[in-house]
């Protein structure tokens, strides 16, 4: 079998990536930035709104990972067209380019913000949706709806997978795990949204990356999945964790951002039984290990500067 992963090179699709090889499955990262963790897997560069490009990275694909995206809610909120232009067009562009190489498996990552307008507060992949108040969360359950339209009118296997919010090595730095962290490192105070209580089930990456790999079995064909963690974490509670592993730090208060997600109760139930995935990293073991390979980046950093300075110095 041989997978083609949209966004690669990225912080969720390098670890899936991983998994894949892992397995012995042949990978193709298609991506704009060339992916630097591994030697072991094809590279083509490109834009997920270049359908052409996209169509020559499909060729010889068994099964498609879609997980390019602009995924920080931040970057959505402050540049919306851009946003609807990747998550939006870039998704029936795979979806596309797919049907005409005759992929019949596609994997698509969307999250749990899909659930934001949900009555209930505890839910599940049969609760019912409403209109979005976030442009994110509008683009990506439109991704939702056209993998699903795909499915039915051209007889692609899709399967969605709702994302609870990731943390681990390879983070995209403006992330809050590792604002926090870069802060906590750097001595300043940490700064939270709102009174802190607003929660997630932050979802290890390697936890995140083996339920995609995992919705490749035959059961997960055309079905939806939510892929959560199992605690239960306030934003207070992440700045308590960093502040507990790095030592003393001043925490702050802000004014909550514009449409954040107060956060539910999201059932993962459906992913054990069916593809026997549930995650294994504890929260703060995962804080400590996204701590150690940011440290480790870091040193790596200052340790290249100051062989080029060596260098320079002749």
């Amino acid at each position: 079998m041989k997978a083609l992963v949209t966004g690669g090179s990225g912080f969720i699709g390098s670890h899936v990536v991983d998994k894949l090889r892992d397995k012995g499955i042949e990978v193709r990262v298609y991506d704009g930035i060339m992916p630097t963790y591994r030697k072991d897997i094809e590279y083509y560069q490109g834009s997920i709104l270049d359908i052409t490009s996209l169509g020559f990275a499909m060729h010889g694909i068994d099964a498609v990972f879609h997980l390019a995206a602009v995924a920080d809610v931040k970057d959505v909120y402050n540049d919306p067209y851009r946003s609807e232009s990747i998550n939006v067009r870039g998704t029936i562009n795979v979806l596309e380019a797919a049907r005409n190489a005759g992929v019949k498996r596609i994997i698509y990552g969307s999250t749990t913000w899909v659930y934001s307008e949900a009555t209930q507060n505890q839910v599940d992949e049969t609760t019912p949706l409403h209109a979005p108040t976030h442009l994110y969360t509008a683009t990506k359950l439109t991704g939702e709806y056209y993998c699903q339209s795909y499915s039915k009118l051209y007889g692609m296997d899709v399967t969605i997978l709702r994302y609870g919010i990731p943390y681990g090595p390879r983070a995209r730095d403006g992330a809050v795990i590792p604002i926090f962290v870069r802060k906590a490192t750097n001595g300043e105070p940490l700064t939270i949204a709102g009174d802190g209580m607003q929660f997630r089930k932050f979802i290890y990456v390697e936890d995140l990356a083996e339920g995609n790999v995992l919705a490749l079995k035959e059961i997960g064909k055309n079905k939806i999945y939510n892929l959560d963690g199992k605690e239960k974490v306030t934003i207070k509670q992440i700045a308590e964790t960093v502040k507990k592993i790095l030592g003393d730090v001043k925490i702050e208060f802000t004014p909550a951002r514009p449409g954040d997600f107060s956060g539910k109760e999201v059932s993962s139930d459906l992913a054990k039984k069916e593809l026997g995935w549930e995650p294994k990293i504890s929260f703060e073991e995962g804080v400590r290990r996204y701590i150690k390979w940011y440290k480790e980046r870091e040193e790596k950093r200052k340790a290249d500067w100051d062989k080029t300075d060596e260098v320079l110095k002749k």
